[in-house]
């Protein structure tokens, strides 16, 4: 059963994105990611725009564990437009039949294997790309989107004030926990190479439905605490700098790159709204009613730390922008949290 908040923000990619959708009447779709946070928008998007829109859609998710996401969401496991593959991303035995779109979402972000087993989040995005883009090609792809990552660009030098695409940065080489910025990097020079028409979404900081609650994402812990009722908990001095994108503007922007998105030129994807971690604890505590922030550091007076995007040339060539403020995503995230409390 699909809750009236999530309905409204599908309804709104459908009114948005009608047009992009109309343009994969019919198409079979290969789908990697498919239970994460970006795939399962891309999910929900995609099939309730295939029962309004009457688009014939065939999706194919693969998925090591597509029965355990089958108890989580099952109105969605069991939709007639997905067909669940069983298969690790790195090795997985090709469904038969032509794939002339193909979305590459998998990968976690996870920060706990970042830090306890760089080499096993190395190869996981590598070596899953590489397998990936080999069917891909076998498949007879037309357009692919790659899920990069702004972790390609390395630390953000504290006079930038937003990313642009042709930052020369990097991650630090010779630090294992750059595992997951090296592999992107690496992820990306596949797709370049192969010589197949991928695109790349490099994604920022987002919010909303299915977003984590327990993980590495600071918006994630400060709406679980403010659901639980207990006060939101900074752990650092709360200057450090980002930016969110709600994740049903991110279906749109995703959309958008795969079908319209030039190959080998990377688009960010994300908002260019910086706020600060303490500014958006305050967001955070002021759109659940109300409650504490406590911040257990103290400013070092250095410049702060930022993780924010340029997304001028998404909006030049894609039309595509931040439709979603802050506080009204927020609002909608911490509603799609009590309901699935309740």
């Amino acid at each position: 059963m699909i809750s009236n908040s999530l309905a409204t923000d599908l309804n709104d990619i459908l009114n948005r994105a009608e047009p992009l959708l109309r343009r994969l009447a019919g198409e079979r779709l290969f789908v990697t990611g498919g239970t994460g946070f970006f795939g399962r928008w891309l999910l929900e998007a995609l099939t309730w725009a295939n029962d309004r829109l009457n688009l014939h859609l065939r999706i194919t998710v693969l998925s090591r564990a597509p029965d355990a996401f089958a108890r989580n969401a099952a109105a969605l496991a069991a939709h007639h437009a997905l067909q669940w593959w069983r298969g690790d991303v790195r090795d997985f035995v090709a469904p038969p039949g032509a794939f002339p779109f193909v979305i590459h979402a998998a990968t976690t972000a996870s920060e706990q294997l970042n830090r306890t087993q760089p080499l096993a989040m190395f190869d996981t995005i590598v070596s899953g790309t590489r397998h990936l883009l080999q069917f891909a090609e076998r498949a007879g792809c037309h357009a692919a989107l790659l899920t990069s990552s702004g972790a390609v660009y390395g630390p953000q030098p504290a006079t930038t004030r937003r990313l642009a695409e042709d930052h020369a940065g990097a991650p630090d080489p010779n630090s294992p926990t750059s595992a997951y910025g090296e592999g992107k990097r690496a992820a990306e020079f596949l797709c370049a190479a192969s010589g197949l028409p991928v695109k790349i979404a490099r994604g920022f900081a987002f919010v909303g439905p299915f977003l984590p609650l327990d993980t590495h994402f600071a918006a994630g812990n400060f709406i679980r605490d403010a659901l639980n009722g207990t006060a939101i908990e900074i752990h650092g001095d709360g200057t450090p700098q980002r930016s969110y994108l709600y994740a049903a503007d991110l279906v749109v922007w995703l959309i958008a790159i795969l079908l319209d998105g030039q190959p080998d030129r990377p688009y960010n994807v994300g908002s260019d709204q910086a706020v600060s971690i303490a500014e958006l604890a305050q967001a955070v505590a002021d759109a659940a009613g109300g409650g504490t922030v406590r911040i257990h550091g103290t400013p070092s007076g250095k410049p702060p730390e930022r993780y924010v995007p340029s997304i001028a040339r998404a909006r030049a060539e894609l039309d595509l922008d931040v439709w979603t403020p802050l506080d009204q995503a927020l609002r909608r995230t911490l509603s799609w949290g009590r309901a699935t409390r309740s």
